[in-house]
């Protein structure tokens, strides 16, 4: 039996940084539980509106944050708020498949374009690895808002 995967991230502000990859990826907040929200209604306001009907105390709001795929074909993202900061690079990356199917100049001019919109985001640009056909395709290494390492593949 398969097994459905949750990708987890370690933030010390949960809520700014499922911002960030809701606009990157173009998933969605989801509504909080029994909630069904009207066609337009902000899911971060009826999360804020939920907690306060539960009496959640303001300094435990931004514990946590998720997101969902709205195809519901990619994995749930949780961020989890933690107190220590990044001290390493990542043992695990996302990849933003921004140019499937493209090569050489015409993927690296997609992925460049992707780049400069998460660059708007908040993302930092690393470094591009040019293409070395047969074997390296060509990417661009970015950091998120929170120095988290990701991949423009």
């Amino acid at each position: 039996m398969s097994r459905i995967v949750q990708v987890t991230i370690d933030a010390h502000d949960p809520r700014a940084l499922s911002l960030f990859w809701r606009d990157a990826l173009g998933y969605v907040h989801p509504s909080p539980p029994g909630v069904d929200l009207a066609p337009g209604q902000d899911p971060l306001e009826a999360w804020d509106d939920f907690l306060d009907q539960h009496g959640v105390p303001p300094e435990k709001r931004n514990s946590s944050s998720a997101l969902e795929d709205p195809d519901a074909s990619g994995p749930r993202i949780f961020f989890q708020q933690v107190p220590e900061s990044k001290t390493a690079k990542n043992r695990l990356h996302l990849d933003i498949r921004a140019a499937p199917g493209l090569q050489n100049e015409e993927r690296m001019r997609e992925l460049e374009s992707e780049a400069e919109r998460l660059l708007a985001l908040g993302a930092r640009r690393v470094r591009r690895v040019e293409p070395d056909p047969p074997f390296e395709a060509g990417f661009i290494v970015m950091l998120d808002p929170e120095g988290n390492e990701f991949c423009l593949d």
